[in-house]
């Protein structure tokens, strides 16, 4: 049985006094695991900001974890890949340390050069949602709207709740078609079609696997 070295990451003291992410991401890395015939034989728990190109300096444990696989010949495996980093520069760094990293929500086996593809990706997502946020609030600015304090607070809440309501619409209607496509062909439950979605490779709005409520509130959106 190969052996693989596990890595996990939360972002905030906060979330690792409470555990908030870090059973999520060892279950997840437990089942990648168990279905790959892999054993985990270290796990390394970080908390530590994710940000910037030298973020590896900020975070010893990734360091040791890097270590130990180099140590073993072996593969880190984490759950997802913003629990490395969401930045090239940075995933770029890590390649060179000639340690091998497997994205178990991406499957063992996506190669190197998609994983950065994928971390350029979130990277142009992460500088797309910054500046639109920026541009957002200069227009309120600009139509003499006060940023900052309670007066304009539930018109910034409901700005937000419709953005992510249209991005859950936009993101229906792409899946839905390959929904009803599995209706029509008789696989009509939840569970059957989150099964089905997980099988093709079709990821959930938040890159995550379908379970049946999220294939129930997809159906519910009735687009």
């Amino acid at each position: 049985m190969r052996q693989i070295v596990s890595y996990i990451r939360v972002s905030t003291d906060k979330q690792g006094k409470s555990g908030l992410g870090i059973e999520a991401q060892r279950e997840a890395v437990a089942r990648f695991a168990t279905a790959e015939g892999l054993e985990v034989v270290a796990e390394y728990v970080e908390v530590e900001t994710g940000k910037g190109s030298d973020a590896l300096e900020r975070r010893p444990q990734l360091a040791a974890a890097l270590a130990a696989a180099r140590k073993l010949k072996s593969h880190v495996v984490v759950a997802k890949l913003d629990r490395l980093s969401r930045d090239v520069a940075f995933i770029s760094g890590l390649m060179a340390h000639k340690v091998g990293f497997i994205v178990a929500e991406l499957g063992a086996d996506c190669d190197p050069f998609m994983l950065h593809i994928y971390a350029a990706l979130a990277e142009k997502e992460r500088h797309l949602i910054s500046a639109r946020t920026t541009a957002a609030l200069a227009a309120k600015k600009a139509q003499g709207a006060t940023l900052g304090n309670r007066t304009n607070l539930a018109e910034a809440q409901a700005l937000g709740v419709a953005r992510v309501r249209a991005a859950a619409d936009g993101f229906a209607a792409n899946v839905l078609p390959i929904v009803r496509q599995m209706q029509s062909s008789g696989v009509r439950t939840p569970k059957a079609i989150a099964e089905a979605l997980n099988a093709r490779g079709v990821r959930t709005a938040r890159g995550g696997q379908w379970h049946p409520t999220t294939v129930r509130n997809l159906l519910a959106r009735g687009i």
